[in-house]
């Protein structure tokens, strides 16, 4: 009776051992571009704590790093072999990640993205490899106020300015004398927010930064006559007087509308909420079509997983995970960025219908492209940066586009094609 007893306490303590084993997680990791935003920081690690203790096969473990330097250690990661499982992508660098071999196909249960904002889909070469938890959208950003002192008709979705009403508007700001330059497009900022901002007005006048019918060349669309007559006006701009230049205070970039001295600004909804707080007239209003549509940036940063993950199906129970409509709101409450899906917006102050920034949220859905779908874009879009930079500051417009035609298509060239 007694070895039954301890047989049976054997067996106890061996069964309590092996569960303690059995409950283990399995360890994630997972690399964010958020470091030094302790609002996003706060946010990402409640939803992990969230994630982990929702169930009992996988534990996420997060390493962040600031933005400017986040893409260069990834890429550094992946040519050292030593990527994390999770890593968030910022939308148009994931077809050239994809194509890189960093990444491999997301499969979540693509039902529960169907209501998705679709610049906050990822998709290479047929198949989803991203999923952002929100998006960002540009809006010409003024007064109230400054439209009646100027005597100017507001703009709508349906019916936005033209070229004309744009450049009247800003000639009557600038005639008022009231504003240091009439339209803060934001040349303080560099990088991304280049192409991001500014490759919408050449799409508007119907050029773009390579052919997407076949993604093998610039030619005929960054040089042709409808992007010639966009650098003739992005250069008459700064000529005439109309915006600051290269040389821009930073510190004018983002207090400048809000102190008075623009009439109008070329901003985010990430700069919605400063704004509003300072002047509750502020308005935020569609870009102005150009004659091709009126046409802003899409996608933001996405979470996927990466080619060496040894537990895929783990990454995606916490991207699935994720997609939830609590978490999208909080993001959107946090940072001011737009809800993926409508009904997250619905649980916003911010988003919801009537809400002071729910324009974005129809802006995304109904003028947002986004940037080319190519691996090439990483490259296409410095080369489209220097190229305005250049005519900002006065360089031949023919010449300076057909030289970034030129590098632009040596790049495709160099690398066969980049596979489409």
């Amino acid at each position: 009776m007694r070895m039954m007893k301890l047989t049976a306490g054997a067996l106890v303590a061996y069964a309590a051992l092996g569960g303690t084993a059995a409950m283990a997680q399995t360890e994630l990791t997972m690399w964010y571009h958020g470091a030094g935003n302790e609002v996003e920081l706060t946010l990402i690690n409640q939803l992990i704590d969230d994630f982990n203790a929702s169930q009992s096969d996988w534990s996420v473990s997060i390493e962040s790093f600031p933005q400017e330097s986040y893409n260069d250690s990834v890429v550094a990661a992946a040519l050292a072999g030593n990527l994390p499982d999770i890593i968030d992508v910022d939308g148009p660098v994931m077809p050239n990640w994809a194509w890189s071999g960093y990444m491999q196909p997301l499969t979540i249960d693509e039902s529960l993205i169907e209501d998705f904002l679709p610049g906050t889909k990822g998709i290479w070469d047929g198949q989803l490899y991203s999923i952002g938890l929100w998006d960002a959208a540009v809006a010409l950003v003024t007064r109230q106020s400054t439209l009646d002192a100027l005597g100017l008709r507001t703009p709508t979705l349906e019916e936005p300015w033209n070229l004309e009403e744009f450049m009247a508007a800003l000639e009557a700001a600038k005639a008022s004398g009231d504003y240091e330059y009439a339209f803060d497009p934001g040349m303080a900022w560099t990088g991304e927010w280049y192409p991001y901002a500014f490759s919408p007005f050449l799409q508007s006048f119907g050029g773009d930064l390579v052919d997407r019918s076949t993604y093998q060349s610039a030619d005929g669309v960054l040089n042709g006559e409808a992007a010639i007559a966009f650098g003739e006006w992005w250069q008459s701009l700064f000529a005439e007087g109309y915006a600051p230049g290269t040389s821009q205070d930073p510190a004018d970039r983002d207090t400048g509308l809000i102190d008075g001295k623009y009439a109008f600004s070329w901003n985010g909804n990430w700069a919605a909420l400063g704004a509003l707080a300072a002047h509750e007239d502020t308005l935020f209003l569609p870009a102005p079509d150009f004659g091709n549509g009126s046409v802003i940036g899409a996608a933001s940063w996405q979470f996927g997983i990466s080619s060496t993950s040894e537990h895929p199906e783990g990454a995606a129970a916490f991207i699935e995970f994720a997609l939830q409509d609590e978490y999208l709101a909080a993001f959107s409450n946090g940072i001011g960025l737009i809800p993926a899906t409508p009904s997250a917006a619905a649980m916003t102050e911010n988003y919801a219908e009537g809400g002071a920034m729910s324009v974005f949220f129809d802006l995304s859905a109904e003028q947002a492209l986004v940037r080319p779908v190519t691996p090439g874009y990483v490259v296409a879009a410095k080369v489209f940066e220097k190229a305005l930079a250049d005519i900002a500051n006065g360089a031949d417009v023919i010449d300076t586009l057909d030289a970034a035609v030129d590098e632009i298509d040596a790049d495709i060239e160099s690398n066969s094609g980049y596979g489409h």
